[in-house]
């Protein structure tokens, strides 16, 4: 046994080297969650980015593990027709177009897969019954991003400005997004080629350097405003305020804001932001309620389908006048706000300070007069307002894709709001999150409203109802 033992991980890594030394052709038999092509070579499973299901394809290895392999594609041996060609002069390693060499209608369809797969796998009670309807499809296929996040870096003198690779530290610089916006592509090239001319340090992650780490470009589609912010690492950089008032000469930039972080904070944001120069936010429109929106603040990065994500939602809940809702994960507002004229009263609950002032903000601007907004953890306020005998007859929560903690859903079992609606944009967290709700709760039925094409992301809204 003691000599088995030790030559198992030599007959390992043999094989693991013999199959890097080769290609292998693999067919494809479907996608999985990140959209990569799924196969199998010597019974192991074998995840390939870019092929799509009943394809044969030729494969290079790149990491074997004991129970997947990781490959790359090579070249394709029998096409699918569900095929369309990959967006021209961007490169196809870039995160974001998982999905774009997959016909819309098959996108879709995939969306929905996705969805019955993770319940599938986690099976909540009773969800071999849940009515999981087809996913809805965006207006817009192609540049609906109305807001890019990118970094910029100096590469043999020259700067890079785009997205990293996935899974690495390679930036690959970016004159080309298709799913962006024109204007906030050309706004984040423009401020690029301005960094450049006014000789503005960029941050240096291998000397560890101060300078520009990140440019943030948001537009409302509304009123077509630009709200710009340049995240540093360190405080004081040479120039910035010059850079800043020639990027308000730019079309339709109204506002341009610092935001500070460090090499430690693995987030893209930090926790201080200060205005520069311009507007303290800019305003959105959605479903004739006005939204204004300082820079940290989250809100859907496609606005023309977020009013057919909330609208759905809001059919969802089911509200009564005589109501208080919990708008959970409450963002500037969006759902409670939208929601405020159907129920006596809103209670929303939120973690980003900003968030909380932009909501109070639109709550006054909108002219609502029923809504309350709260900072903190949902988990620690929720029960804080049962004790304080708040009536929590309904809920909407919109978590981060990491789900509900397991804190709230906790503290939801034991509240028990009658009308309940979660929406989410990781069917894995939400089918496990389902196990523990479906205690109390039955799933009527789930949607899925595809809010970002050529990507393998969807938002699913669950309306759930208390079990009697």
């Amino acid at each position: 046994m003691k000599n088995n033992y030790k030559n198992t991980p030599r007959k390992f890594n043999k094989k693991r080297e013999e199959a890097k030394e080769k290609n292998v052709i693999i067919t494809i038999k479907r996608l999985g969650i990140n959209g990569e092509g799924i196969g199998y070579y010597r019974k192991k499973i074998i995840f390939i980015p870019g092929a799509l299901p009943n394809e044969v394809v030729v494969a290079k290895i790149l990491k074997e593990y004991p129970h997947y392999i990781e490959a790359e594609l090579v070249r394709i041996k029998e096409k699918s027709p569900d095929r369309v060609a990959f967006p021209e002069k961007v490169n196809p390693n870039i995160g974001g177009l998982e999905l774009a060499h997959l016909s819309y209608e098959k996108q879709l369809e995939f969306k929905k897969d996705n969805v019955l797969e993770a319940l599938k796998k986690f099976h909540p009670r009773g969800y071999a019954k849940y009515k999981v309807k087809n996913t809805i499809p965006a207006p817009d296929q192609w540049h609906y991003r109305n807001k890019a996040s990118y970094q910029i870096e100096r590469d043999h003198g020259k700067s890079k400005l785009g997205l990293y690779e996935p899974n690495s530290h390679n930036l690959i610089d970016l004159p080309v997004m298709p799913t962006q916006s024109k204007d906030t592509q050309e706004t984040e090239r423009a401020i690029k080629d301005l960094i450049d001319k006014n000789h503005v340090f960029i941050a240096d992650r291998r000397k560890h350097l101060d300078g520009i780490k990140t440019i943030v470009v948001r537009q409302s589609e509304a009123t077509r405003e630009i709200q710009a912010t340049l995240i540093t690492i360190g405080h004081k950089i040479k120039n910035l305020m010059t850079l800043a008032k020639q990027i308000m000469d730019l079309p339709n930039v109204v506002s341009v804001y610092q935001n500070e972080t460090d090499w430690r904070n693995p987030q893209v944001w930090g926790n201080k932001t200060e205005k520069l120069l311009g507007k303290n936010q800019i305003t959105e429109v959605i479903l004739d309620r006005k939204f204004e929106l300082s820079p940290r603040a989250f809100f859907q990065l496609n606005p023309v389908q977020t009013e057919t994500l909330y609208s759905e939602a809001l059919k969802f809940l089911d509200l009564t006048p005589d109501q208080t809702l919990i708008d959970a994960y409450s963002g500037v507002g969006t759902l409670g706000i939208l929601a405020a004229d159907r129920v006596k009263q809103v209670v929303g609950i939120e973690t980003i300070p900003e968030a909380v002032e932009d909501a109070k903000h639109n709550v006054a601007i909108n002219h609502i007069r029923n809504a309350d907004y709260f900072q903190g953890s949902v988990e620690k306020v929720l029960p804080e307002l049962k004790r304080g005998g708040l009536p929590i007859d309904a809920l909407i929560v919109d978590p981060p894709r990491t789900g509900l903690a397991k804190s709230l859903i906790k503290t939801l079992l034991q509240v028990k709001p009658t009308t309940f609606v979660y929406i989410s944009c990781n069917p894995s967290t939400l089918a496990q999150d389902l196990v523990l709700l479906s205690e109390a709760y039955d799933v009527r039925l789930i949607e899925n409203v595809d809010m970002l094409p050529q990507t393998p992301r969807c938002e699913c809204i669950v309306k759930l109802t208390l079990r009697k």
